[in-house]
């Protein structure tokens, strides 16, 4: 990337050779999304449209995290609840791949849709390298279908328009910082959301554990580093797995499944290296977990696998 305000002018530039007219914004509230959202509206004004979806599979605060956001930079982000759609389409699905297309085809219905309303065939997106690289792209295998590449149908109306396409987070975050966007430093979140962090079958009931297990292990990662314990990781998150596991309450056996924690540090989530955190902020984790999840889960386990052999998120 050249210098950040260099790329922000040129940027601005293919935006609106790109857009005649008017354009919708897919913003996520992640840095990605959220600096073509910024690039957008200095380059077409009102005549951009930027919209959140709420899938259900977001995490806890999500939503007002978005609210925040979008106040701060004086940006107007539309909310659109569209959560039994997306549960709709994962019904009965489990194959990691087939989520992440069916997800990128809801995601593309739903802006199809929109952009009829708003008199426009343009969509900006946040789509960065690592996006279309793990998707297949210039000849490589697929790692994984990254739901904006891979998952937009064949047959779409729309044409996309990605500001970010060759940058890589670092790069990113560094715009993000010159753009003035608030915690750029954030960690990413998938824009398939919890689907992809429920191994298995997509239950409103499962996503509801996975985002209690997520928010425990934000919160007490986010205490380790305030407390100059732990310097801050790229990701850190929990996975429900679909593993029946014995525990015990009291005298009583029961079965539940387990939950798996994640913690890496990386620079541009090519490659990333699980972090080796206290032993005490595990254990607080697996503490707080089992009993605030108490009858749903019954173990907690620590990933320690790097980047590769494994990708950052699970699925």
């Amino acid at each position: 990337m050249k210098d950040p305000e260099s790329f922000r002018r040129d940027a601005v530039e293919r935006i609106r050779a790109e857009v005649p007219e008017r354009a919708l914004v897919a913003t996520s509230g992640g840095i990605d999304s959220t600096a073509a959202a910024v690039l957008a509206r200095e380059a077409l004004g009102d005549r951009a449209r930027s919209l959140f979806v709420d899938t259900g599979l977001l995490r806890a605060g999500e939503i007002e995290g978005v609210r925040a956001l979008g106040s701060t930079l004086r940006l107007p982000i539309e909310i659109v609840s569209a959560a039994p759609r997306f549960f709709g389409a994962l019904e009965g699905v489990t194959d990691p791949e087939e989520k992440r297309r069916r997800i990128g085809e809801s995601f593309i219905r739903l802006f199809e849709s929109e952009a009829e309303r708003f008199g426009t065939d343009r969509l900006v997106q946040g789509t960065i390298a690592p996006d279309w690289i793990e998707s297949g792209g210039q000849l490589r295998d697929t790692i994984k279908t990254h739901h904006n590449v891979g998952g937009v149908p064949k047959d779409s109306r729309l044409r996309l328009v990605e500001p970010l396409r060759d940058l890589y987070k670092d790069e990113v975050r560094a715009l993000a910082t010159h753009l003035g966007i608030p915690n750029a430093e954030r960690q990413p979140f998938p824009g398939p959301g919890l689907a992809v962090r429920v191994a298995g079958p997509v239950t409103t009931d499962r996503v509801a554990t996975a985002r209690t297990a997520d928010r425990i292990v934000t919160e007490e990662v986010e205490a380790e580093i305030a407390a100059g314990r732990l310097p801050r990781p790229w990701q850190y998150f929990a996975v429900l797995l679909p593993v029946r596991s014995v525990g015990v309450t009291g005298d009583n056996r029961i079965f539940g499944e387990a939950v798996s924690v994640r913690i890496v540090e990386s620079i541009d989530a090519m490659t990333a290296t699980a972090m080796a955190p206290r032993p005490e902020l595990l254990r607080r984790i697996a503490e707080r977990v089992t009993r605030e999840l108490s009858g749903k889960v019954t173990r907690v386990l620590y990933d320690v696998t790097d980047k590769p052999p494994a990708t950052i998120e699970w699925e």
